[in-house]
């Protein structure tokens, strides 16, 4: 029994920690319409800078806001890659990942692994401290939660204001948000640094976690973001009083449960990628299946 409760508090606090990430590409894959392949750069992006803060002692949670501010930079030049200088989404997105892979060397002096088993982290010290002995073990899920619940409601109150139904106009009639006499390409950047900030802060957060930071942790990341999104759709899109924001979430959790389920079952951890691929896969015709059915109906 204890097993199979370490094996589900693993799932969900993976599960939420990809939740984060998810919400940004929810902003981006169904908001803006837009392929943001710079995820992958921006996601060890955080990462490399939780890293190096927290080696330095810097406060863990002042260090997501940090990662999350990168970023959101990151983002933005994305954004100005698009719309400034004309380059495609797609190309824009793979511009900036090859880019980051350089700079997130480069944050950690180059060093490819980078262990911080003995920092300070949001899952020892401040808030975790305050929790009772008793519920020790589910800190971290507790600390995680509390984290993707505050950032998805942020972002429900966001997509609420006058900037938020710009950036949903924006991806919805890019034409008519120009006829209000507003940038279109300045709300698609906004959006860009909103998401790629919610993906960098996801990093931040595994970082801390796991305590070390990777190079090639962010490889396959909108892959995984994108099936998180679909996934979540697909299985809770049609419940009424659930929000898009959770739906996502609820996706991410979903898809590391298959994965867990695989490792559990002796699939060979190197095979994880093609299966991710396969996921992915499912989860996208499945979507169009019940999209086409829907509209069939309709």
């Amino acid at each position: 029994m204890d097993i199979i409760i370490s094996i589900i508090r693993g799932i969900l606090e993976q599960g939420l920690i990809y939740g984060i990430m998810a919400l940004g590409i929810y902003i981006t894959y169904c908001i803006l319409n837009f392929p943001d392949l710079s995820v992958d750069g921006t996601f060890p992006l955080g990462a490399a800078v939780t890293a190096i803060l927290l080696s330095l002692g810097f406060n863990p949670w002042l260090a997501l806001v940090v990662a999350f501010t990168c970023g959101a930079a990151a983002g933005c030049v994305t954004g100005i890659f698009h719309v400034k200088l004309k380059i495609t989404d797609l190309l824009s997105g793979i511009l900036t990942s090859t880019g980051l892979y350089s700079v997130n060397l480069m944050i950690v002096g180059g060093t490819a692994l980078l262990s911080i088993t003995k920092a300070n982290t949001i899952f020892n010290s401040g808030l975790a401290v305050l929790f009772p002995e008793s519920i020790s073990r589910y800190v971290t899920l507790i600390i995680i939660f509390i984290l993707a619940m505050i950032l998805k409601y942020l972002l429900d109150w966001y997509l609420k204001t006058r900037s938020g139904m710009l950036l949903r106009a924006t991806g919805d009639n890019e034409i008519m948000v120009t006829s209000l006499a507003k940038d279109s390409g300045k709300v698609k950047i906004v959006g860009l640094m909103i998401a790629n900030g919610l993906v960098a802060t996801a990093g931040s957060v595994l970082c801390q976690q796991q305590r070390y930071f990777e190079i090639s942790m962010g490889t396959g990341m909108l892959v995984m973001g994108i099936a998180s999104v679909i996934i979540g759709m697909a299985l809770f899109g049609k419940i009424p009083f659930i929000k898009p924001t959770l739906v996502v979430i609820l996706g991410a959790i979903v898809y590391k449960a298959c994965l867990s389920l695989a490792i559990n079952l002796g699939i060979n951890p190197n095979n994880l990628k093609l299966l991710m691929t396969i996921i992915f896969l499912i989860a996208l015709v499945s979507r169009r299946a019940i999209d086409a059915k829907g509209g069939s109906k309709s």
